[in-house]
């Protein structure tokens, strides 16, 4: 089951992330890389696997408070283990976040990503600031 993400985002609809869990500071997205998504080794791009655990982290703290509220990212420590690749039976990569800390106007926010195997492919830590929601354009 697919939750929405509560906002357009139209990077996050062509890259095909969907949300499965959004609760109590936590969240956990799917990706099945695509083949214009890979790099030359023909494995997910580190730049479409940060914006993964980007995505990934937003979530969970969104899920803390008011969904009123949008994030914009701060900063983010990325540390890449291994290849990232939907598997031989096309199951995606799976990202969790977690919040760790908010304050009124801050989210401190963890994320990984496994592979359908369950290793542990990357993983993320970001700093990111609540703002009033975007108006649509």
């Amino acid at each position: 089951m697919s939750l929405e993400f509560g906002a357009t985002i139209p990077f996050v609809n062509h890259l095909g992330f969907t949300l499965e869990l959004y609760e109590a500071g936590e969240s956990r997205l799917h990706y099945a890389p695509q083949p214009e998504h890979c790099n030359s080794f023909g494995v997910a791009h580190g730049g479409a696997l940060m914006t993964f655990m980007d995505v990934t982290m937003v979530m969970a703290a969104r899920s803390s408070g008011s969904s009123d509220t949008g994030l914009i990212t701060i900063e983010m420590k990325t540390t890449f283990m291994r290849p990232a690749s939907v598997s031989s039976k096309g199951e995606p990569l799976v990202g969790k976040g977690k919040l760790l800390h908010r304050t009124r106007n801050m989210a401190f926010v963890e994320a990984t990503i496994h592979d359908a195997e369950g290793q542990l492919c990357a993983t993320a830590n970001g700093t990111f600031k609540f703002v009033p929601q975007a108006q649509p354009v």
